[in-house]
This record gives C-alpha cells, sequence and structure tokens, in this order.
C-alpha cells in the first residue's frame, strides 16, 4: 500500500497568524470609518446593540452635571436612538444635577442610576463640573470618575459607557495651546484603564476653531446651544454607528466588560453610596427637616423641592453618625449663610471643612464635601460639629446637609 501525506496543515500553519493579522485589521479599519482623534473607540458597545436589536427594549442612562441636566446633548441623542431603532421600547433616565461633580456622581450613581433596573448605555459627562465648579486635584478628579465606572461596571458587568468631555473657556484656551486640562487628563486615564470610549467634543470643538469651521460663540459657551450640542451629539452618534456598524449574527449575547483587577487609585469611590442623614442623631442643635426655604435668604432650586435635610444653623450644634469604609462625605446645599463642619473620626481630633463656595453668595449651592478619606475598611463614628468661626464672606453658620456619602 502506498501512503501519501496531507501537506496542507504543514502549509498553513504558517499562513495563520498573517490570516489572522490581516482580518483583525481590516474588522479595525471598518471600525474606525467615520472616526477622528475626538471619537475613541474603545472595547465594545455591542452589548447595547444587541438588546436595542434583538429584545426590542432599552434603558439609557445620562449621568452629569447641567450640561446633562439642561435640553442639551441628551434630547438629541435620545432621539436619534428612537429614530434608529423605532420597534424597541425604550426608557431614558436623565441623572444630571446642575453643579455637581464626578464626586457627588460617585455618591449618588447607585440611587440615581443602578437602582433604576438594567442600564444597557450609559453616558457620562463631569469635565467642566469637576473643573469649575468643584476644582479638583487630579487625584479627586480620579477618584470621581474611577467611583463611577468601576462601581457601573462591577455591579452591571455588561453595560456600554460613553464618556464625552465638554468644555468651558478655560479648557478651550488649555487644548488650543496644545494641552489638555486637568479634570480632562484625569478621566482619560481611568477611561482608558477600563477601555471606556470617550468623545472628546472639547477637543473637537478646539480644532474647528483652528479650521474656521467653528466659534465659541456658535458652539454657545459653556452650555452649549444648538449647534454646540448637536456637535457633541453627533460625536457620540459617530461612535456608536462605528461600533453598530456590522450585523448582527443568530449567535450574538451580551457579554461581561472587563473590569481591571485593581483600581487605578485604592482611595477612588467605587463603593459610593448615599447614607440618609435621618440616622444621624438629632439632640444637639440638629433637624431632620424640610426647611422653609422662602425664609431662608438665596436662590434655591426646584431640584431640590420637598426633601428633608439635617439641618443646624448655630455654631456648636453636633450630631453623630456611625458609617463603615474609608471615606465619609456630606452632601449638602450650601448657600450664603453656609458654615464650616468640623468633624472626629472615632474619638480623633476635629478637622474642619468649608461648606461655603465661590457660588453660595446667592444661591443654596449643591456640592460635595469630603470630611474623612483613607481611613481603615471597618466600622466609624464621627462627630459633626458647626464650627464658631465661617467663611468671612458667610452670613452665618448653617449646615444643611442632603446626603451622607459613604465609600
Amino acid at each position: 500500500m502506498t501512503t501519501t501525506t496531507d501537506t496542507s496543515c504543514a502549509v498553513m500553519k504558517p499562513i495563520l497568524p498573517l490570516l489572522v493579522t490581516t482580518l483583525s485589521f481590516l474588522a479595525t479599519s471598518l471600525l474606525q470609518a467615520g472616526l477622528n482623534r475626538n471619537t475613541i473607540y474603545r472595547g465594545n458597545l455591542q452589548n447595547s446593540l444587541i438588546q436595542f436589536e434583538k429584545e426590542k427594549t432599552g434603558r439609557v442612562a445620562f449621568i452629569g452635571g447641567s450640561i446633562t441636566q439642561m435640553e442639551g446633548y441628551r434630547p438629541i441623542l435620545t432621539g436619534w436612538l428612537q429614530k434608529r431603532f423605532p420597534e424597541t421600547k425604550f426608557e431614558f433616565v436623565n441623572a444630571g444635577i446642575s453643579s455637581t461633580c464626578s464626586t457627588t456622581g460617585a455618591f449618588r450613581l447607585q440611587d440615581h442610576v443602578l437602582n433604576k433596573g438594567r442600564i444597557d448605555l450609559f453616558f457620562v459627562e463631569f469635565a467642566v463640573n469637576d473643573d469649575q465648579d468643584a476644582g479638583h486635584t487630579r487625584q479627586n478628579c480620579i477618584r470621581g470618575m474611577e467611583g463611577i465606572i468601576r462601581q457601573a461596571r462591577t455591579v452591571q458587568p455588561e453595560m456600554d459607557i460613553i464618556c464625552t468631555h465638554f468644555v468651558n473657556p478655560g479648557m478651550l484656551k488649555t487644548l488650543q495651546e496644545g494641552q489638555t486640562s486637568l479634570s480632562m487628563a484625569a478621566h482619560e486615564m481611568v477611561l482608558q484603564h477600563y477601555g471606556v470610549s470617550t468623545n472628546f467634543a472639547a477637543r473637537e470643538l478646539a480644532d474647528r476653531i483652528e479650521a474656521g469651521t467653528m466659534s465659541w460663540k456658535q458652539f454657545g459657551g459653556t452650555h452649549p446651544g444648538k449647534t454646540g450640542n448637536m456637535m457633541a451629539a453627533e460625536g457620540a452618534k459617530r461612535i456608536l454607528e462605528a461600533a453598530w456598524s456590522q450585523p448582527l449574527n443568530k449567535s450574538s449575547s451580551r457579554k461581561p466588560h472587563r473590569v481591571p483587577s485593581s483600581p487605578l487609585d485604592e482611595g477612588s469611590y467605587i463603593n459610593g453610596h448615599f447614607l440618609s442623614p435621618g440616622k444621624a442623631s438629632k439632640d444637639k442643635g440638629f433637624s431632620f427637616i424640610q426647611p422653609e426655604w422662602k425664609k431662608i435668604p438665596g436662590s434655591f432650586r426646584n431640584t431640590f423641592a420637598g426633601m428633608k435635610l439635617l439641618c443646624a444653623d448655630q455654631a456648636g450644634a453636633e450630631t453623630t453618625i456611625k458609617f463603615e469604609g474609608p471615606t465619609l462625605g456630606a452632601y449638602v446645599l450650601a448657600g450664603p449663610d453656609a458654615g464650616i463642619l468640623e468633624t472626629s473620626i472615632d474619638g480623633g481630633e476635629f478637622a474642619p471643612v468649608d461648606l461655603y463656595h465661590n457660588y453660595s453668595r446667592g444661591l443654596h449651592y449643591p456640592r460635595t464635601v469630603i470630611m474623612a478619606s483613607d481611613l481603615n475598611q471597618g466600622n466609624h463614628t464621627a462627630r459633626i460639629r458647626v464650627a464658631k468661626k465661617n467663611n468671612p464672606r458667610s452670613k452665618g453658620t448653617a449646615a444643611r446637609i442632603l446626603q451622607f456619602g459613604v465609600n
């Protein structure tokens, strides 16, 4: 008998790596079609497409500051999604709250987004508020944004996420000088670490201004006008269209996104959540009440109407709250009479935190202050009192706490 040897496998072995590389290159090229340096696709966004096309339902959430809360890029994107998937029943969650930063976002994520149910597609923006409202350090920008992204992906591993960087005049100037503002650069570190796509609307504007095709006035300012919001929405749409460019097959199914084994910063608010101030003691000048806002000087936003707050307006008032974890913050409304809070953890020395903000002069301004951080993971007791001194610009010593933030 004559034996023949099949050499096809031997021939194919050196070809296979080249074939795989070629196919990967072609897939990447197709994916990048229509994208530019300001529409950065990372990871994948297939889970939302599978949900919208196959299941015909979808829940889409937006979190951020006033740029999200306002009638801006958010309703443009919701309208586009409804038009692109006409047979899909959508639910849209607007978790934008004016003036709030990524720190507040990390603490309120659970109540305002995750508790709404499965989120298929999540839009995030905090670059402007971390810059001009919070004045965050690089570390605080990372701790807030990582608190949002890692928490979202840990609780709901299949969630698709896109982050948009908006811009104010100072940040725009930095971009035009060839650099990236602190908040955007810090957020990008987080987004790269977790494979989250970036809609870099801020740099897109800078590029268009340099090309002479758009001006700051046409964009509409820090709170963009119609043209600016359309531009920002188009960036997000380009990322999604590129990611969704290939048709699904019958076997397509949702898969969990990769979550790195370690966070960028161990102090990030990755377990951030609210702790009701109603659980604090109320026997030394603090009351858990709905303030009579009409009798208190300063503008008040209806976002917070009807809410009970832990309140005190006299120096020396004291309350105690028990919590677990390394971080304790307070989400407050800081108005013209905002005071200073002093906090002692587990019998330690009192450390002051000034509640008064640059925008407090005429507004009961929502902000989160961190009263203790980098503690051990165990149980703690915090004694919190209103200081006798106050900010020289403040007209009182008031504290009005919406929520405690615990990590």
